[in-house]
């Protein structure tokens, strides 16, 4: 471990006249994001992959867990595992309904989108209060996606979901409407219970189409965001073997999206001896190649000439702390700790930046594996190290 945090410390080398990462040492190990309600309370919750939800409090992980479900959550001590608790959203209303929905792989390895509500208690979740929202039986333990979130333009709650796993999505999940791998869902939670259909989705009327379905061709969306000033979608999809890819489009044209897998893996065909034709499809604003070894980073062997393995989405950065970040698109790399950023001029990636960011109080501990970024209600940004630390951008 100890190759890893020097190779991670210089490539991160580098100096910010206006901004550095403060840490915040947490220790929820299997950290997997963190988010924070409107209610007003300055509170960060953490999403451990064990089953766990987390509160940090003036800086300090609070004693007991908001919430722990770990007995009903599928849990796995194997390196890379990708089942458990995934996702976490509260509701826009939630300081005054107490609801939040989170997402997780159960023990009979289904994928389960739930409701809780809080208890009289603020720091405390009734665990007795889940309601399940939908559920999808997974074929295989990977590609399981997990994130969810409410749209900032119309409050509906936005669900993605990976290809159901294996290789090469075997099944053709995500090219095929009538079922929800590799899609990303929108439900409106506040219609009618278990959900309602938006009457603008765009496959409410279409035969044997999932009405769920807002946008689709994913193979393992791994953290999406909507731009807080314009509604904009931006998600970091996870590829195959060879590109690692960025999609950014406006709100109307997220409606019935194609984003390409498996006929693409980034800008590039899948399977070249096939028909990859490209007129009807979303393609990257961003790829950049998978060439990092994931077992030889985790076993400390230093490949300083990869640029990643595995993207994690992040955020538009629309804070008020670090104006030189403003309108900028804050994204990394789960393998390699590469944290990047760029901005977005007429659908076109401009200023492409490997942002080099040292700590606060020039500590050497950097974020070793970026497993989320994540965005409280100021629009300040924080990075999740799936070690257990977390990080803020600051001045």
């Amino acid at each position: 471990m100890r190759t890893i945090i020097v190779f991670l410390l210089f490539s991160h080398l580098g100096f910010s006249q206006s901004y550095r990462l403060e840490k915040i040492k947490t220790k929820i190990s299997k950290s997997l994001y963190i988010t924070q309600p409107n209610d007003q309370s300055n509170r960060l919750f953490v999403v451990s992959q064990k089953g766990t939800i987390h509160i940090i409090q003036n800086g300090k992980v609070l004693k007991q867990p908001f919430l722990d479900i770990s007995d009903r959550v599928h849990g796995s001590k194997l390196p890379g595992s990708e089942e458990g608790l995934l996702g976490l959203a509260f509701h826009p209303k939630y300081s005054t309904n107490g609801f939040f929905y989170v997402n997780y792989v159960n023990k009979n390895d289904s994928s389960i989108v739930s409701r809780f509500q809080v208890s009289s208690d603020s720091n405390q979740a009734n665990k007795l209060s889940e309601s399940v929202i939908l559920s999808l039986p997974q074929p295989f333990g990977n590609h399981n996606g997990g994130h969810l979130t409410f749209g900032v333009n119309d409050g509906f709650l936005y669900i993605a979901f990976g290809d159901g796993g294996k290789f090469g999505d075997p099944f053709n999940h995500a090219q095929r409407l009538n079922n929800w791998f590799g899609k990303i869902l929108r439900i409106d939670v506040d219609k009618s219970f278990p959900y309602g259909i938006p009457d603008d989705n765009p496959f409410i009327n279409s035969p044997n189409a999932k009405p769920e379905i807002w946008c689709y061709g994913l193979r393992n969306p791994w953290r999406f965001s909507f731009d807080r000033k314009n509604g904009n979608l931006l998600i970091g999809d996870v590829g195959q073997d060879l590109w690692e890819e960025i999609d950014w489009v406006s709100s109307s044209d997220s409606r019935g999206a194609n984003f390409g897998w498996k006929r693409m893996e980034g800008n590039h065909c899948y399977s070249p001896e096939e028909n990859c034709e490209k007129e009807d499809l979303l393609l990257p604003i961003y790829e950049y190649p998978n060439n990092a070894n994931y077992m030889k980073i985790l076993m400390g062997f230093d490949d300083n000439a990869a640029t990643g393995c595995s993207v994690t989405g992040g955020y538009v950065y629309r804070g008020k702390s670090i104006p030189e970040l403003f309108g900028r698109y804050i994204f990394g790399d789960y393998c390699t700790g590469r944290i990047w950023s760029f901005k977005n001029e007429n659908n076109q990636m401009v200023d492409f930046r490997n942002e080099q960011i040292i700590l606060k109080n020039n500590s050497s501990s950097m974020p070793q594996f970026v497993s989320s970024f994540g965005e409280d209600q100021q629009g300040e940004l924080y990075i999740v190290d799936y070690l257990g630390a977390i990080y803020k951008f600051v001045p």
